[in-house]
């Protein structure tokens, strides 16, 4: 160490016990440990049951798991997660976007317009939203009737 004497600092043992009571005061007795998580009092988020919701703004969402170049249009399946919807379209230039956002307001009966691509432009899961004054029970009805036929 280059020949510098290093300075000692020195605590009386007077100093010791005023100070872990002045800290046990202050922070209430016990200090919480590190990396423990407060776990009693969590609240597990709300997660719907079904994949239409209506939104905060009022409006119908459907979580749409999309399935672009099938055959034909169709509703495969409804799970609690997403619908099921396959696009006789190819997964290019938005072209599945555009036919799913057609097939859906085909199938609810709605205007093209009232149908609109929410999320998920380049994902195969994928948010719409309806525009048209509709419950998501009512939605989920036309859903479910599409799927039987």
């Amino acid at each position: 160490m280059l020949g510098l004497a290093r300075p000692t600092f020195r605590q009386g043992p007077r100093l010791r016990p005023a100070l872990s009571g002045a800290v046990s005061e202050r922070f209430g007795g016990t200090m919480p440990r590190k990396g423990k998580a407060q776990t009693k009092d969590a609240v597990m988020p709300n997660v719907p049951s079904s994949p239409v919701a209506t939104d905060k703004t009022g409006y119908v969402t459907i979580a749409v798991h999309a399935k672009p170049g099938s055959k034909q249009n169709a509703v495969t399946d409804l799970t609690t997660e997403a619908v099921g919807v396959a696009i006789a379209a190819p997964p290019s230039e938005g072209e599945a976007n555009t036919e799913l956002c057609r097939y859906l307001a085909k199938v609810l009966e709605v205007k093209k317009s009232e149908v609109v691509l929410e999320k998920g432009a380049k994902s195969r899961e994928k948010a719409v939203k309806i525009l048209a004054p509709m419950t998501p029970e009512d939605v989920l009805e036309r859903l479910r009737k599409e799927a039987r036929s």
